[in-house]
């Protein structure tokens, strides 16, 4: 009876003190920062409230989103380029014919590279596009192609020589043919399921770019939108920027590139890590689908280093600096932080370098974790 009296007086006591803490920390509220009139103490006050909200708003934004589309299938995909495969020392026939049958990836994000197929001035030369196109269809995978002059990777837009010099009124009239003639060409492909134009069309601070009209991108989706009407179009938002997707034109599907761990160049001159939960981009798709009722995918998951100058990624000296940005268990990481983000669709973002990898620098860690994550993802959307 002795030890129960002597532990209820102990809990007594703690509750005591936590009271008397709650009270101290009100009273210091009330006292020094808002009874003393101070307007630093009633401006810091507000502006926790403003930022308390905001973040609980957009967190209960984000779990709307996520709670609405949790039993839909998570659809893996990846963007394949031939260049950038043959930059590694790869056959671009090889690498995607491991990436559809080996890393069992259907979904693909193809890119018609202005200046690849129309070299010459009126002559169009489509035979490596077709082959790309061919491959997905016997593999019964789903394309997503890219178009216009802005499409992925450095140097952003791929006009041709012939094009680079030529006055808007010239060139942009004969962009419309090239892009006309690439719809006709491919509309009619079973593995052709709908269009991304002009990547990241507003992104004005990375790439070799110069024209960023708005009116342009209208009238080429309104061109895309006549030549194949049925076909969705995905066009890009802002990366990792908030904003109501709401300017013109309105698209069928919008896209998000994420982006975690990079170099930089500008403040701290290390590797940085965007601080953004995955919530974060459930709170920008939840906004869309309230502003404008369309659908928010991944168009570009990061899962490929970015490393400071002086270092190559095709480079087998260079893996160890490779391995600080990116390595097997970041990749891992990033499998699941996409999924965490509750968006639907996610197309990886380096799957020639993870085959560079594993055929070149005999590391297969990246290849065989890609594999096992898509693996494990298209198990559980079977359970769905």
């Amino acid at each position: 009876m002795k030890r129960n009296r002597t532990t209820k007086k102990k809990k007594l006591a703690v509750r005591r003190r936590a009271a008397k803490g709650r009270e101290l920390g009100t009273q210091f509220f009330k006292d020094i920062l808002w009874k003393k009139r101070s307007w630093v103490g009633r401006s810091l006050v507000i502006l926790i409230a403003i930022g308390g909200f905001i973040v609980g708003g957009s967190y209960a934004l984000a779990y709307w989103y996520q709670q609405r589309h949790k039993n839909e299938p998570l659809v893996v995909g990846t963007t394949f380029i031939p260049d950038y495969a043959r930059s590694f020392g790869l056959n671009p026939k090889e690498t995607l014919h491991a990436t559809l049958y080996d890393l069992g990836i259907k979904r693909l994000r193809l890119v018609s590279y202005w200046k690849i197929i129309e070299k010459k001035q009126g002559t169009y030369d489509f035979s490596e596009l077709d082959w790309q196109l061919k491959m997905a269809e016997q593999a019964n995978a789903e394309v997503s192609l890219s178009l216009g002059i802005r499409q992925p990777r450095w140097p952003e837009c791929h006009e041709p020589a012939w094009a680079k010099h030529m006055p808007k009124e010239q060139w942009y009239p004969k962009l419309k043919d090239f892009m006309a003639a690439t719809i006709e060409r491919y509309k009619d492909s079973p593995a052709l399921k709908s269009y991304q134009l002009e990547n990241e069309f507003f992104m004005t601070v990375f790439g070799e770019c110069t024209d960023f009209d708005r009116d342009r991108l209208v009238d080429e989706y309104n061109l895309v939108k006549q030549l194949d009407p049925d076909k969705p179009i995905v066009i890009t938002r802002s990366n990792n920027w908030g904003g109501w997707p709401v300017g013109e034109p309105t698209p069928d599907v919008f896209g998000v590139a994420v982006y975690k761990r990079v170099f930089d160049y500008t403040v701290t001159t290390r590797y940085f890590e965007y601080p953004y939960p995955p919530w974060f981009y459930s709170t920008l798709a939840g906004a869309g689908e309230l502003a404008s009722g369309k659908p928010l995918i991944i168009h570009e998951l990061q899962m490929e280093p970015w490393m400071p100058d002086g270092y190559k990624i095709n480079k087998i000296e260079h893996i160890p600096e490779q391995n600080k940005s990116m390595n097997a268990e970041r990749l891992k990481d990033r499998f699941r932080y996409g999924e965490k983000t509750g968006l639907r669709a996610m197309d990886t973002w380096g799957v020639e370098w993870w085959y560079w990898r594993k055929v070149e620098a005999g590391d297969a860690s990246l290849w065989n974790t890609a594999k096992a994550e898509i693996t494990r993802i298209n198990r559980e959307n079977l359970q769905k």
